[in-house]
Parts: C-alpha cells; sequence; structure tokens
C-alpha cells in the first residue's frame, strides 16, 4: 500500500551556488547517485520530508489491513481465507519495516502514531472507502496495490538507503498482492454467473478514481515536488506516475472484459498514452480532511487496537527489563 504526499506551502530549490558548505557537499553525493545514510550529515528539511513520508507510508500500510480484514471470515473458500490472511500479514510487515526506516532518521514510533490518532499525520485516502463485496478484495489487489507498485519500484531507487532498501522486499510481496487480486477478478469473470460479474464491475467503478487519486494531487498543486526531486526522494512526479499507472492497467482491464467508469479514456496515437478525464480534486481533499466514508471508523479501530494492546506490549517491556537485571546479576 502508499500514502500519497499532500504538499502544503511553496519551497524554492537552491542552486548549489546559494547552498552553504555542507548542503553542497549533501547536493553533490545526491547527484553522484550515493546513498545518504542514517549517520549522515542532512538538512534539516530532507529529514523533515523524509519523516513525513515514511510516516504516511506506514501509516497507510496499517490502516490498509483494516478494509480487507474486514473479509476474513467472508472469503468464500478456505484457501481466500489463507491468501488473504497472508495478504495482511504482509501489509503488517511493511508497516514496521517503514516505522524502523523512520525511527533511523531520529523519529519517535509512539510520536508518530499519535500524530495519527489525533489527525495529524495522513495516510492514503483510498483506505477510507469502504469495501461492499468479495470483488472488492480483488480490486484492492489489482487496484490499489498496482497503483502502490508503480510509486514504490522507483522507491527502491530513492535516495535515503534504509528507505530504499526497505523498498526492495515490499515491493516483491505488493507484486504478489497484485496478481492474486486480478486472479480474484478473473476467476470470477470468467467461472462466475452474471451477478457475481456485475460485482466486478461495480468494484472497479467505485475503485478506479480513488485509485488514481492514490498518486497525490496533479503537479502544479504539488509545490515541494521540485526539492524532492532534486533531493532524490522522488524520482517522477505525481502526473508522470499517474499515467504510467494508466496506461499499464487499461489492457489488464480489457483482458478482464471490464470498463473503467471515465467516458474520456481513451488511447492517444499521438502521445503514446491513454488519455483520460478529469478527476475530482474535491472529493481527494474532503477525504484527507477527514470527510471520506470510513475515516472515523478507520481511526477509532486502530485507537482500540493500540489501546486494547497495551497490556502486551508492556508486558514484554517488563520481560525485557527483567531479563536484562538477571543478565547484569
Amino acid at each position: 500500500m502508499y500514502a500519497q504526499m499532500v504538499d502544503t506551502g511553496v519551497k524554492q530549490v537552491k542552486s548549489l551556488d546559494e547552498m552553504d558548505a555542507e548542503e553542497r557537499a549533501f547536493q553533490q553525493k545526491i547527484d553522484a547517485e550515493v546513498k545518504i545514510e542514517a549517520k549522515n550529515w542532512m538538512p534539516e528539511g530532507y529529514r523533515k520530508t523524509l519523516i513525513r513520508q515514511i510516516s504516511q507510508h506506514a501509516h497507510s500500510e496499517v490502516v490498509g489491513m483494516l478494509p480487507e480484514g474486514n473479509w476474513v471470515t467472508r472469503a468464500p473458500t478456505f484457501k481466500r481465507k489463507l491468501q488473504l490472511m497472508a495478504k495482511i500479514q504482509d501489509e503488517a510487515g511493511h508497516g514496521l519495516y517503514l516505522y524502523s526506516a523512520m525511527e533511523t532518521l531520529g523519529a519517535d514510533r509512539d510520536e508518530e502514531i499519535d500524530k495519527l490518532h489525533s489527525g495529524k499525520a495522513k495516510y492514503s485516502s483510498i483506505f477510507n472507502y469502504p469495501t461492499l463485496n468479495w470483488a472488492d478484495m480483488g480490486a484492492v489487489g489489482w487496484l490499489v496495490d498496482g497503483a502502490a507498485i508503480v510509486n514504490q519500484v522507483v522507491l527502491q531507487r530513492t535516495s535515503y538507503g534504509p528507505y530504499s532498501r526497505a523498498m526492495i522486499r515490499i515491493c516483491k510481496e505488493e507484486s504478489f498482492h497484485q496478481r492474486q487480486g486480478y486472479e480474484i477478478l478473473l476467476h470470477m469473470m470468467q467461472h462466475g454467473n452474471e451477478a457475481q460479474k456485475e460485482m466486478v464491475q461495480d468494484a472497479i467503478n467505485r475503485l478506479w478514481w480513488p485509485s488514481l487519486m492514490m498518486f497525490g494531487p496533479s503537479d502544479a498543486d504539488s509545490p515541494n515536488s521540485a526539492q524532492s526531486m532534486a533531493w532524490k526522494i522522488k524520482r517522477h512526479t505525481n502526473d508522470e506516475l499517474r499515467q504510467r499507472f494508466i496506461d499499464q492497467t487499461v489492457p489488464q482491464l480489457e483482458f478482464l472484459g471490464c470498463t473503467a467508469p471515465d467516458p474520456d479514456l481513451k488511447w492517444n496515437e499521438e502521445r503514446g498514452h491513454y488519455d483520460f478525464g478529469v478527476i475530482n480534486w474535491q472529493e481527494f481533499y474532503d477525504v484527507l480532511k477527514g470527510y471520506g466514508p470510513c475515516n472515523r471508523e478507520r481511526i477509532e479501530t486502530r485507537r482500540q487496537a493500540i489501546d486494547n494492546g497495551a497490556w502486551v506490549r508492556e508486558a514484554a517491556v517488563a520481560h525485557a527489563n527483567k531479563k536484562k537485571q538477571r543478565s547484569v546479576a
């Protein structure tokens, strides 16, 4: 899964001549494709940008388990239950990798989770939409994880070493999730009855546009992207990645025998890309502000999970302290 970055405020990118000696040496290292490690000097803006991005990414992995967990007990076969539980377990692991990478930057995991629960930290808007039927599990795997892969493959080359290395395993597992989701939809379209085929199309209709929103606002409304690109935290703009996702996904959509809920979607021979309609960015920002169909439910569920698991964490700390005391003695 993936948390789109929402930029606020305009930042000008400094030229090398405008930088001090430390900043210049740092940027030259970036330009030379040398990975930045946790103990290296880095501009405070670089550190803060990474903490924000990685924390949003980690929150999205954890919150992203909730709409899938909703279907574990209702999956149609034992095989599907096992597949779904394995996928949820992977997402939990991704969150742990990312929180650990974030902590190498000096961030405190508990503080960042508190920000999530208070609404100060964001996660991907896609997880504030409901999963209404089993076909949604296929569409989430195919569309949502497919969009995540398009973004995360390039994050394997992000300039911060711990983040880059975490993405290698995450991308391998997300690729499995995408194939699993597509297989669910393909099976329903090839072997299902008419009602099940309608479920597939309905799931695509509801999740198509929110999946396109996962890449974040259009480049014109993403003023901090220029600095992230200069630092090579990002390698491609939001619109470039969105276009790549659409170009890869439409042929798969056609093979399914389904359609996108976009009358303007068509191949542009001159551009060599698909043209697509206007995204409802007002809906995107409303969901980010907490007005999506499931915002309150998602955050409340996460709060309860943290509160209910407090005794486990306290017991683990107490056990670790006793073990340490015994070893000293």
